[in-house]
């Protein structure tokens, strides 16, 4: 694959390297050896550094030559991912990048979830990662700082947000620190190891601290109390997160129809549960049922393993192809302090380092509800997220560095999650009542984030027949009144949930308009097959292609 040093998959290979090097938190994100001391340079020195790779790399890819149908792919691949990174620097997104969810405050704090800690050395360069971070945080201050100069600054509400997610990561909402906390749980260092985690972990948190003190102080006042972003930088970043241009009317439209479909489903679901009850009422019911709860979070975690195990062992070699190596996904509460809700960071080149499924939720939180999380381990781990993003990794002979470690687009991924969930639904692992209820809540809550978030970026009307202000024109609190009052998930999640859509435009629509495509492009082949369709080689194609935008999976589909 890599002979040709100016070929589609070496120019890929090279620019994953270099990437590395001027992005060590992305390096430890992929499983890339070397640079687990170091922090990422969010200064404007470092963001420029990683603009001028991604243009000179594309450039380079322009020029290439594809020599066979997997370097085509490839290119196409790689030149419309590295071309939206460049898109987004040109504007200031990059370097003004701040939201709840997936900016360098997050990325710098949860890099060290995923470091080892099993040895003494494991340990000693957490230290020296940690006596980073004021640094990091000082070159953070600074490109936020530029950007701010230049008229790019985050809401207000995101301002805010972090400053007191920040203040939860430092110690200041009580208790100790999460790098007090992290550097606790050392085993097997002697006590000058010991002293220096320490005295990193401190500084880290006093780097946090300050950190807070930075966004409200100097920043806060700098930034706009409107939320949404308008139709022009809308359009950017759905594209970022789709792979997609999208005609977002009809997406808003389709958006609408769906969650209506879903919600009249529920409602026959929820009879079926009790009698006459609304949506809430059976959702009341079904909390309350011993036979749906977990007490404790360990104990929930140990449940979230099992029902993994359990979906590994039974699809293995019935409806998918799942190597030797995939066989493992870890499940595992996530440290205090971020946004709620599951997410999944995927195994290392080598699988040293497995898959894993985190959950967050809110710290004093003891008993969990199964019936609304049934699903959602379908949809992180197997057929979700795990076996996608694992099957790529796996795929070394056939897809280069950058298909493999660094790509993935939103609506290709979470779209094959949610259909993963369905897909879960059809081979019967969702007949109970309670479980289906959840999946379809979950599906509800998909559709409404489509409908939420493009209403409320381009400000749209409200149509009539939906039964919801109808006539007005989408706002924040409208879009935090509809979610609490047509869906059942739970209000903690859903409060998250609005200032993640309001910080991250066009993001959380790609789950369903992806799953959208990956439905239409099964339906499409079913139809060219026939009787010969063969749905588990279907899976197996479409899985070892590695991510990419929509538009170029609907390409590619096409052929399956």
């Amino acid at each position: 694959m890599g002979v040709d040093h100016n070929g589609v998959h070496a120019i890929s290979d090279r620019f994953v390297d270099e990437l590395a090097a001027l992005d060590p938190v992305a390096s430890t994100y992929l499983g890339l050896p070397g640079g687990d001391e170091e922090l990422t340079d969010y200064s404007p020195d470092g963001h420029r550094a990683r603009a001028d790779l991604a243009a000179r790399s594309l450039a380079a890819m322009r020029e290439a030559e594809p020599t066979d149908d997997s370097e085509r792919v490839a290119q196409a691949v790689f030149t419309e991912r590295v071309g939206l990174d460049l898109e987004l620097h040109e504007i200031g997104a990059d370097m003004s990048s701040l939201n709840v969810i997936a900016s360098p405050p997050q990325e710098l704090r949860q890099v060290f979830d995923l470091m080892p800690t099993g040895s003494a050395e494991d340990w000693r360069t957490i230290a020296r990662r940690l006596s980073a971070m004021p640094q990091a945080v000082l070159g953070l201050r600074a490109g936020l700082t530029e950007a701010a100069a230049n008229g790019d600054v985050a809401a207000a509400r995101q301002v805010r947000k972090v400053a007191e997610q920040c203040d939860t990561w430092s110690g200041r909402s009580g208790g100790e620190s999460f790098f007090a906390e992290m550097v606790g749980r050392a085993e097997s260092v002697d006590d000058s190891l010991r002293g220096e985690l320490e005295t990193a972990a401190e500084s880290a948190a006093e780097a946090y601290a300050g950190l807070a003190d930075f966004l409200r102080g100097e920043l806060l006042p700098k930034a706009p109390e409107k939320d949404a972003v308008g139709e022009e930088r809308y359009r950017l970043w759905s594209r970022f997160f789709t792979g997609a241009k999208l005609d977002l009317r009809e997406a808003y439209e389709w958006g609408w129809q769906e969650f209506s479909a879903i919600e009249a489903e529920m409602k026959e679901v929820a009879n079926r549960i009790k009698p006459g009850a609304t949506l809430a009422e059976a959702a009341a019911a079904l909390d309350a049922d011993e036979r749906y709860r977990v007490h404790g979070q360990r104990e929930f975690e140990r449940w979230m393993q099992r029902l993994s195990d359990q979906a590994l062992a039974d699809l293995r070699g019935t409806h998918f192809e799942i190597p030797d190596r995939l066989m493992q996904l870890e499940c595992k509460i996530a440290p205090p302090g971020g946004g709620v809700g599951a997410y999944y960071t995927g195994p290392t080149d080598d699988f040293s380092r497995p898959g894993r499924m985190w959950w967050s939720v809110p710290a004093d939180r003891q008993d969990f509800p199964t019936w609304r999380e049934v699903s959602t381990v379908y949809h992180e781990g197997v057929p979700g997220h795990h076996l996608q993003i694992a099957t790529s990794v796996h795929e070394a002979e056939r897809l280069n560095k950058f298909q493999r470690l660094v790509c993935f687009v939103s609506g290709h991924g979470e779209g094959w999650a949610l259909y993963a969930e369905r897909l879960m639904r059809e081979l019967g692992y969702l007949s109970d009542d309670g479980d289906l209820l959840g999946m379809l809540n979950d599906q509800l809550f998909r559709a409404a984030r489509v409908v939420v978030d493009i209403g409320m970026h381009l400000e749209l009307e409200i149509p009539a027949g939906t039964g919801f202000h109808e006539g007005e024109r989408w706002t924040p609190e409208l879009g935090l009144e509809f979610m609490l009052s047509r869906t059942i998930t739970d209000p903690a999640q859903v409060r998250d949930e609005i200032d993640r859509y309001l910080g991250w435009p066009g993001q959380a629509p790609s789950y369903k308009l992806g799953e959208r495509l990956w439905r239409a492009a099964r339906d499409e082949a079913q139809q060219r097959h026939g009787a010969d369709f063969d749905v588990k080689a279907f899976h197996t194609d479409a899985l070892k292609m590695g991510a990419m935008g929509l538009d170029t999976l609907r390409q590619q589909l096409a052929h399956l």
